[in-house]
């Protein structure tokens, strides 16, 4: 076997065991999901996750990064329109690695510590677009409903929320959202 092969193989791996993990730690949260889960689902030794990953909590970091995503930016109106796309993508596709991050928030410090770092940049990047002396109140308003319907969606599965039609979850939220970005 060359080189080439053993290091794709290694790489697949690698991907096999970071899809899992963030599969479980969506599913059961930080404080249930265990290596030996992730290493079974994965078909793996849990020393070969151990090998990659060193431990649950560097496993937890690596499967939490999420890709980048633009700064919203422009006016009201642009940011309000930004925020219900993303939010559209998130109904649509299941954002795991967020997911996972959002079901562990509650019993994992790290995770929580996650979470508020992201919505302080979110809401950072919001309230300049969002005029008046309370634009940071309504930044984290937007941040905590926004995250509220995926959370309802994908976690939470709510009857009527998880069945729904992207576009009409965007199109009863589109006022609130313009509403929240004006002064």
């Amino acid at each position: 076997m060359n080189e080439t092969t053993r290091d794709r193989q290694r790489i697949e791996t690698q991907q096999r065991i970071l899809t899992e993990a963030r599969r479980l730690f969506a599913e059961t949260g930080y404080d249930r999901t265990t290596i030996r889960a992730v290493a079974a689902a994965a078909q793996v030794d849990p020393g070969l996750v151990m090998h990659y990953f060193g431990n649950k909590q560097l496993l937890f970091a690596r499967a939490a990064e999420t890709e980048s995503r633009p700064i919203v930016e422009g006016t009201p109106d642009q940011v309000a329109e930004q925020l219900l796309e993303r939010l559209r993508e998130s109904l649509i596709e299941e954002p795991v690695a967020s997911l996972a991050v959002l079901r562990s928030m509650l019993t994992h410090p790290e995770a929580a510590d996650e979470v508020r770092g992201n919505a302080h940049v979110r809401g950072s990047n919001i309230s300049k677009a969002i005029h008046g002396t309370d634009g940071e109140l309504r930044a984290d308003v937007l941040s905590a409903v926004l995250i509220g319907v995926v959370l309802g969606r994908h976690l939470l599965k709510l009857d009527h929320l998880a069945e729904a039609d992207p576009d009409k979850v965007v199109e009863l939220l589109g006022p609130a959202v313009h509403s929240l970005t004006k002064e």
